[in-house]
């Protein structure tokens, strides 16, 4: 028998990604997004659509009534946009998560899988990133998500809900968006390509990032809500396990560079990702070189429309 999941944030990348995966495997799906990031174009056929803000608890409250489980990956998401605008990304990346936890409480919804972000690390002398290392957020961004992340284990403590939070590492690959709150290095590379611009790379290139193909990333997902070892707020790593520099994709991508200043982040990413194997029996399958392929493939027949 099939059964009913809400992927809040479910028109934009990762969410949409999710709502797919759902539909194919044979459930039913609900969306609940506000449409500031997201696009309506992004949510699959046959997805319920509830057009509202996490900030409003009040508005959301129907979209949780005969849930399964709930995906949330609505955010605010980008370092820059979070220093730019702290007021703003707090709102919906903290009070928002907690109406989404308070609303699955109400309605008795068995599991919430919440979507953080490696982000939580900022800079660390260790590498791999593993779970038991300290967080230290460089960004407004990286501290909202951290909280989030608590917020899900008090739920599982003191609200009798399954929770669970997995760490992305730079998630990329079709639909990404090119300009907005959620743009990467990648889509911003792609972008300027695509409009005869140079690639601007910040700093020397040198920087690293553990790319993790969407595709690998619902997966988990999936994973994360089926999964009988998981469910008490436990904070998992989602990441390729290796990682490539800004230059490599530079070089991938093709095309003039230019370099411009520094920004504040961390010079490093790399997930350890041997919790994700235990938990969640989650092996990353599509290669980086691979899933470049694809992403490019699809920017190439999506660049008119993605802004």
């Amino acid at each position: 028998m099939s059964k009913l999941y809400l992927v809040t944030g479910g028109a934009g990348f990762i969410g949409s990604h999710i709502s797919t995966a759902l539909l194919a495997r044979g459930d039913r799906v609900r969306v609940l997004d506000n449409l500031s990031t997201g696009k309506r174009s992004n949510i699959p056929a046959g997805a319920e659509l509830i057009e509202a803000s996490i900030t409003d608890p009040k508005a959301i409250a129907e979209a949780f009534k005969g849930v399964e489980g709930v995906f949330h990956t609505a955010a605010l998401p980008r370092v820059q946009l979070s220093i730019e605008q702290p007021f703003e990304t707090n709102d919906v990346n903290i009070t928002g998560t907690l109406n989404v936890l308070l609303a699955a409480r109400e309605t008795k919804v068995k599991r919430v899988v919440y979507s953080a972000s490696s982000s939580a690390y900022g800079d660390q002398t260790v590498m791999p990133l593993h779970e038991e290392l300290k967080p230290n957020p460089k960004s407004p961004y990286g501290l909202q998500k951290y909280v989030g992340e608590h917020y899900a284990r008090l739920a599982s403590m003191f609200w009798n809900m399954e929770t669970v939070s997995l760490r992305y590492f730079n998630v990329f690959g079709p639909r990404m968006a090119s300009g907005g709150a959620y743009v990467t290095v990648i889509s911003i590379f792609l972008q300027q390509k695509a409009e005869g611009k140079p690639l601007t790379i910040t700093g020397d290139g040198t920087q690293t990032r553990d790319f993790t193909f969407v595709d690998d990333v619902v997966n988990a997902n999936l994973l994360a809500m089926d999964g009988s070892k998981v469910g008490k707020g436990e904070v998992v790593n989602i990441g390729a396990g290796e990682n490539h520099t800004v230059n490599e994709v530079a070089g991938i991508i093709g095309g003039p560079t230019a370099n411009i200043p520094p920004r504040v982040e961390p010079h490093d990413t790399l997930a350890d990702n041997k919790l994700a194997r235990e938990l969640l029996g989650w092996i990353p399958k599509v290669k980086f070189a691979d899933g470049m392929e694809r992403t490019i493939e699809w920017f190439q027949n999506n660049s008119t429309t993605m802004r």
